[in-house]
C-alpha cells in the first residue's frame, strides 16, 4: 500500500460511544464470502481489537486472507476502517500502520469517507486498487450507511475496470520489448534472472490492462493474472520459476502479436 507506515501509531479519543459489532454478511450480492468461513478467533481478535483501540469507528471490514477463509496460522489480520476525524489525533484524516494484538499483528488502514475517496482514487488511477477491493470483499464486522455507500462504489468502479489510454499501453509494450531484448544479450546467470522477473511483471501487467483488469502488487497481481486466465498463468508462470528464458520470451511474443507484437522503432515516449 503506497500509504503505509506514513503516519505514526496512534490512540483513538476517549469517551465516544461504541457502536454495536456484528459478524456476518450485511447484504446480498458480489460481496464478501459468508462469516461462517472466518476463523471465529480471528473474529474474536479483530472485535476485541477495534473495541480497544479504534472505538470511534462506524465501520469496520476485515479483509485479506483472513475474510477469504484463507488465512494461515501466521497470516495478518487486515482491518479497514471508516469513521470520523474522532478516530485520528493532530488532524490527521488517515492512518496506515501495523499493531500486535492479543500475540497477532493487526495491519490497520483507517480512514474518513473523504480520505478514502481520495486514496481510493489515487489507487485507481495507478490501476492497483487495493482499498477498494478491501471494501468489496472483505466482511463486515461494524456497518453503517456510510460503509454501506462505498461499498456499492467501489463495487461498481471495479467491475468498470481500469481505464488507460492506447499511447499508456504502447508504452509498456516498448518496456516488455526492451526486456525481451535485455534477456537475449543476458549471460550472467544472476543478470538473466532478474531480468526474467523484471520481464514477468511488466508482461503480466501489460496483458491485464489490455484486456480490463486490474493490477495488483507482488503475489496479487500473479492472482490477477490467474483471475483473467489461468493457462496463460500456469506457463508464465512455469517459465518463470524454472528459469526457462527461451520458452517464457516464446511465449511472450505469442501473447503480445494480438497486441501488435513488439515495439521499438518509431515509439515516441
Amino acid at each position: 500500500m503506497a500509504h503505509r507506515g506514513e503516519h505514526p501509531d496512534e490512540r483513538p479519543r476517549e469517551g465516544r460511544r461504541q457502536p454495536a459489532l456484528i459478524a456476518r454478511e450485511t447484504r446480498a450480492g458480489p460481496y464478501a464470502d459468508p462469516v461462517n468461513q472466518v476463523d471465529p478467533e480471528a473474529l474474536r481478535t479483530a472485535n476485541s481489537f477495534v473495541a480497544s483501540r479504534f472505538p470511534a469507528a462506524d465501520g469496520v471490514v476485515l479483509a485479506g486472507s483472513t475474510a477469504s477463509g484463507t488465512s494461515t496460522p501466521t497470516s495478518d489480520l487486515d482491518l479497514l476502517l471508516l469513521g470520523p476525524e474522532q478516530m485520528f489525533d493532530d488532524g490527521r484524516s488517515s492512518l496506515a500502520t501495523t499493531h500486535e494484538h492479543e500475540g497477532r499483528l493487526v495491519e490497520v488502514f483507517a480512514y474518513t469517507p473523504t480520505s478514502y475517496r481520495g486514496w481510493a482514487e489515487r489507487e485507481i488511477s495507478s490501476f492497483r486498487p487495493v482499498i477498494l477491493v478491501m471494501l468489496r470483499d472483505g466482511v463486515v464486522l461494524r456497518e453503517s450507511v456510510v460503509l454501506t455507500e462505498l461499498r456499492d462504489w467501489a463495487t461498481t468502479v471495479l467491475a468498470a475496470g481500469p481505464s488507460i489510454d492506447q499511447h499508456a499501453l504502447d508504452v509498456r509494450r516498448y518496456m516488455v520489448s526492451a526486456l525481451l531484448d535485455d534477456l537475449a544479450d543476458s549471460i550472467e546467470p544472476d543478470e538473466r534472472a532478474f531480468v526474467l522477473g523484471e520481464a514477468y511483471r511488466a508482461l503480466v501487467e501489460l496483458l491485464l490492462l489490455a484486456h480490463g483488469r486490474w493490477l495488483g502488487s507482488g503475489k496479487w497481481l500473479v492472482r490477477r493474472l490467474r483471475e483473467w486466465d489461468v493457462v496463460v498463468a500456469g506457463r508464465l508462470g512455469e517459465a518463470l520459476a524454472t528459469g526457462d528464458v527461451d520458452a517464457f520470451v516464446s511465449y511472450a511474443d505469442e501473447l503480445m502479436t494480438p497486441l501488435g507484437g513488439r515495439l521499438q522503432a518509431g515509439m515516441v515516449r
